[in-house]
């Protein structure tokens, strides 16, 4: 049977000042009235009901993540990471977890902040990856995305042979991960054709990654192999927190993925559906209409000579432009973020220097 795992426990930092330390993006709305967590898990429910579907957030979310997603997962399915450890722990533990209840189980890991559209697309491509998963059981699935531009935030995926087809949707040997490029390496990439965009959702068997992580990380393996067992005693929190925070750091791609692909242990499916990370403020202007003069407004704007900028601001603060072109205007709260269109890439960077200065309460 399919299980949902949505991971939720990003911090969300390249949407400062919106997205802050206690209420990081993935629990905002983007477009609409529904909140990215909220989407994903409405995007799988069709296909998932909600005793088979498990978030995994930190804990200091937890709270938020049950209240949002009340009646859509049973509570003791949305778990409390004690520390951040990236995805490989994660997807490790998740698949543990599964694996206890349902060892033949289908697994579907999906970040919590994407947009995907149209969505009976997407559940036709989850139908064919679990057929797929069940033909290639001791595979690793991905989704790659057709790539429309040559994009220097997103990673790439090459692709092989072709391996086989279901529901229309084909699938691919994945030759190798591609970390994210510059221009001009995203421009070859997309120009030869053999690449996706790599949009870090998964799909498998929980013994196939867990295999894989025994091969490649056998300390992490043996980590969340230790918290499953010990889920349903009363040491379980107690485990959970010591086993986690000596837990290697480190994503899925690269204690997994990448040397699996090398192994032809990766399979890519041609996703049928249009797909964004809405990883940085720009996305706005991919899901959101534009003004006559090319501006994303989400608030209170008023500009003269104002064109091409994103302008985001509290319903009952009002932000004023005039004669600038291309900027990035965000005010949340006690913050406001002004940038360049370029420049709002590195808002990483501004957080860093923003703590180094003292000032993280602001985050």
């Amino acid at each position: 049977m399919l299980h949902a795992m949505v991971m939720a426990g990003g911090g969300g930092t390249r949407f400062w000042p919106r997205s802050r330390a206690a209420r990081p993006k993935q629990f905002l709305t983007f477009s609409g009235d529904r909140t990215l967590l909220q989407g994903t898990v409405d995007r799988v429910a069709a296909q998932v009901p909600p005793e088979r579907t498990w978030v995994l957030t930190s804990a200091a979310h937890r709270a938020e993540a049950v209240e949002q997603l009340a009646g859509m997962v049973p509570p003791d399915q949305v778990i409390g990471e004690p520390v951040g450890r990236d995805t490989a722990a994660c997807v490790g533990l998740g698949a543990a977890l599964v694996a206890r209840a349902d060892p033949d189980a289908t697994i579907m890991v999906l970040p919590a902040d994407h947009l995907i559209e149209p969505e009976q697309e997407f559940r036709r491509a989850a139908h064919a990856a679990e057929q797929l998963a069940a033909d290639f059981p001791d595979s690793l699935l991905t989704f790659g995305i057709v790539p429309t531009y040559p994009a220097t935030g997103f990673g790439y995926i090459r692709r092989a042979e072709r391996a086989g087809t279901r529901q229309n949707v084909p699938a691919s040997r994945v030759v190798e991960f591609k970390e994210k490029p510059d221009i001009a390496t995203a421009e070859r990439f997309v120009a030869s054709g053999e690449y996706f965009w790599n949009s870090g959702i998964f799909v498998w068997k929980p013994a196939a990654v867990l295999d894989q992580l025994e091969r490649r990380k056998p300390a992490l393996r043996a980590a969340v192999r230790r918290i499953a067992a010990a889920w349903d005693t009363p040491g379980r929190d107690e485990v959970f927190r010591a086993e986690y925070e000596a837990a290697e750091k480190i994503s899925i791609d690269f204690a997994v993925m990448q040397d699996a692909a090398r192994d032809g242990k990766v399979l890519v499916l041609h996703a049928p559906y249009q797909w964004d990370d809405a990883g940085s403020w720009l996305a706005l202007e991919r899901h959101n209409p534009q003004d006559a003069s090319g501006n994303t407004v989400q608030g209170l704007h008023c500009g003269v000579d104002t064109t091409r900028c994103v302008v985001v601001s509290d319903p009952d603060h009002l932000i004023g432009t005039l004669g600038v072109d291309g900027l990035v205007i965000v005010r949340s709260g006690n913050a406001t973020l002004v940038t360049t269109r370029k420049g709002e890439a590195d808002v990483k960077q501004l957080i860093e220097t923003i703590k180094a200065a003292g000032l993280g309460r602001f985050l």
